[in-house]
């Protein structure tokens, strides 16, 4: 089964940087106010889901769940998890990052989820690429400037960095000292980043 992309209300600047990151079996879900980013990413929707608190119901005969507006779930993470009821494994979260820390953070928190069930998943925005480190390792590759780990979840320990302007050997990673910030690729290499025990949060910068 292929990739589900969900689209949030988020702003995207560019475009025409994230377009190519589509591929052609994308599964398309656009939640409430990402319907806005329709054209600017060039694909229709497969499965529409929202409130509409923040954008008109769409009159389309394109699937749409309505969903109430007093809800536990977000719309993004009914949308998330209506696509693993559907089967799907791999993730890619669009319109995630924006003014509003807490939905901000509530979808990076989204990433967590979809790692405990042993899923794939990443976020994009106008800048990063985010994703979790746990069981594998991570490559990053050198035409990314940057790369942050963060812990936002526990402890991280036996983590090593390899092939990077600041290496790590076996070094635990807090909560509460943000030892791993602004990591750079050794130039012509390939960063490898691997946690023995708990998780990080990968953040590979694609410009400033």
């Amino acid at each position: 089964m292929g990739r589900c992309v969900i689209v949030g209300g988020a702003p995207i600047a560019d475009y025409a940087e994230i377009r190519p990151a589509l591929g052609g079996d994308d599964y398309m879900i656009y939640c409430d106010s990402g319907l806005r980013h329709c054209d600017g990413l060039g694909r229709a929707p497969d499965l529409i889901v929202g409130d509409f608190d923040s954008h008109p119901r769409p009159e389309t005969d394109v699937e749409t769940i309505v969903l109430p507006r007093v809800k536990d779930d977000t719309d993004t993470v009914f949308a998330v998890k209506e696509a693993l009821r559907r089967g799907y494994d791999d993730f890619m979260l669009l319109g995630a990052v924006g003014r509003r820390l807490d939905h901000t953070w509530g979808n990076v928190s989204l990433l967590l989820y979809l790692d405990t069930l042993g899923k794939t998943g990443e976020i994009w925005d106008d800048y990063s690429e985010l994703s979790i480190v746990s069981r594998g390792p991570a490559l990053i590759p050198d035409r990314y400037p940057f790369f942050s780990l963060l812990n936002i979840s526990g402890l991280a320990e036996d983590v090593t960095i390899e092939n990077a302007k600041y290496p790590l050997h076996g070094a635990a990673i807090t909560c509460d000292y943000p030892i791993g910030v602004s990591n750079e690729v050794t130039p012509g290499m390939t960063a490898r980043v691997t946690v023995g025990r708990g998780r990080l949060l990968l953040v590979k910068v694609r410009h400033e």
